[in-house]
């Protein structure tokens, strides 16, 4: 498979389906943001798994599954030949964020996101995911989709913010709350 292939050096790229859409076709900012994501997750995977229980790799399985769904645009010839979007990644967040958030304080103010740059990595990718998931969204009221991809990215959005609070927590760092300014 040839990495270049000239045939989007006008702003068009092809769904899956074949079809010719402009590069800023919601589908293909969906599916790049999901991609930017990827990315992210895959950076903490790098820097964070060492010595946790957390499965980086089905959150990226994940990630790229729902990036095909988006690519076929609703097509549902093309989904019909896509891996199939279940629950079962989201209930796994949810039991992580269950066992990170036992050992973590009570929240009594909105944080600010930083301490540490593991911190701020989960930040990043948890503002990515709500982006991910605001453009989602938009595509999938457009297409006919799962509507099991807003709940995951949702999950993964949380999962991150509680993955911040507990990597300040593992280094022994505060956490910085917000206290508004009163005038």
């Amino acid at each position: 498979m040839k990495i270049y292939t000239k045939s989007g050096d006008k702003g068009t790229t092809s769904l899956f389906s074949g079809k010719r859409v402009k590069k800023y076709n919601l589908s293909i900012q969906a599916y790049g943001t999901i991609d930017e994501l990827n990315s992210w997750i895959g950076l903490l995977k790098d820097e964070l798994n060492e010595g946790r229980n957390i499965d980086f790799k089905e959150i990226q399985e994940t990630l790229f599954t729902i990036g095909s769904h988006l690519a076929a645009d609703g097509d549902e010839k093309m989904t019909d030949k896509l891996p199939v979007i279940s629950s079962t990644p989201t209930s796994n967040l949810e039991k992580s964020i269950d066992l990170m958030d036992v050992e973590l304080p009570e929240m009594r103010n909105f944080i600010l996101p930083g301490g540490h740059k593991h911190s701020s990595y989960c930040h990043i990718a948890r503002c990515v995911c709500r982006r991910a998931e605001r453009l989602v969204i938009e595509s999938i009221e457009q297409n006919n989709m799962s509507s099991e991809i807003v709940v995951f990215l949702n999950r993964l959005s949380d999962f991150l913010f509680v993955l911040a609070r507990k990597v300040l927590k593992d280094h022994g760092l505060d956490e910085t709350p917000w206290n508004p300014k009163k005038n």
